[in-house]
């Protein structure tokens, strides 16, 4: 096999320079793609900037890819030359564990992330275990459907593990990368769909979106207005919050579920939750079979984020535009270009 050419961080912080690497005989169970698309996460910047751990460096980010299969290992089933696949925050899993086998990849003691402890998808290859290969429909653009496969997932799997209704009152908080997808799908599901920012000027945007109303993310007189009005409350942001506010916006049995990286310690007085017999919970990224779900639900109801595109020799000045926060509301890198 030939070299990967790719974009890599040598230190913390450090900008994105050319990276060739060998990525050795291809797996037997593996397949190997094309970059055509790459999406840029918070995730990616984390890795870089050695956010949530020391990282390994070099770091090659990406983990929103779409691209086409170039290559089979002898081993590989169900994918074949020339098909348009997916890959996520995975690229692998044992196949043998109770989760595994039991259809949640995504919790494996042996999971393999796409960027952590080996090479991402800011490169014109990338390698993957053929099952978190995952198709994507015709009916959706490849160009602005790399960010489901890590953002669509991730706000898309509390609907199906929690069984939200098409009755349910969801409040989506955070109107991001994360957030814009949730309302979109939240919306789609036929929820009556309530979302929080802490940007006045997102609040036409929500509305744009799909959300049915707006309320402050910060404002604690509009938080205890809507006491007791949600039947469930999807936290996609970072940031530390009003967290015992916002549990109050929940009505009895309701749940807060966060799928944002809070890195700060969260203070949270138990009677709100305990009074009600509500619950905080959380989840990370899908497994394949939930991926492909997702993308089926998103095609059927055309659902994609809203993208700002940049050719892959510019990743310097993509992620800079990320980083900022002027992303509205995922960045895309074009490969080859």
């Amino acid at each position: 096999m030939s070299q990967i050419h790719a974009w890599a961080a040598s230190t913390a912080g450090g900008p994105l320079q050319p990276f060739d690497y060998d990525p050795g005989p291809l797996g037997e169970e593996e397949v190997e793609i094309r970059v055509e698309h790459c999406g840029i996460c918070h995730s990616d910047l984390a890795m870089v900037d050695s956010e949530w751990f020391p990282a390994s460096y070099p770091v090659v980010p990406g983990h929103e890819v779409v691209g086409i299969v170039t290559a089979l290992g002898p081993r590989a089933k169900g994918r074949s030359i020339g098909q348009r696949v997916g890959i996520g925050w995975h690229t692998g899993s044992c196949s043998h564990c109770q989760f595994c086998l039991g259809g949640e990849q995504n919790l494996c003691g042996q999971r393999q992330p796409t960027i952590i402890g080996r090479h991402g998808g800011f490169a014109d290859r990338l390698r993957a275990h053929w099952s978190w290969a995952v198709p994507i429909p015709a009916a959706l653009d490849p160009a602005a459907a790399g960010p489901l496969m890590c953002g669509g997932g991730t706000v898309f799997l509390p609907f199906v593990i929690h069984s939200i209704k098409p009755t349910d009152r969801v409040g989506v908080v955070g109107i991001g990368g994360l957030g814009h997808l949730a309302v979109k799908f939240a919306r789609a599901w036929g929820c009556e769909v309530t979302a929080f920012t802490s940007s006045p000027s997102k609040r036409e945007e929500a509305l744009a979106l799909g959300a049915h109303k707006t309320i402050s993310s910060v404002d604690l007189k509009e938080l205890k207005a809507a006491a007791g009005s949600l039947d469930f409350l999807l936290i996609t942001v970072g940031a530390s919050l009003e967290w015992d506010a916002l549990i109050g916006t929940l009505a009895p049995k309701g749940r807060m579920h966060m799928v944002g990286v809070v890195t700060d310690k969260m203070a949270i007085k138990s009677g709100g939750l305990l009074s009600w017999q509500r619950s905080l919970s959380a989840s990370p990224t899908p497994a394949p079979a939930v991926l492909a779900r997702m993308l089926d639900f998103a095609a059927r109801h055309q659902i994609l984020p809203q993208v700002e595109r940049f050719p892959m020799s510019r990743v310097n000045e993509a992620v800079e535009h990320l980083r900022s926060g002027k992303a509205r509301y995922r960045v895309v890198l074009d490969a080859g270009a």
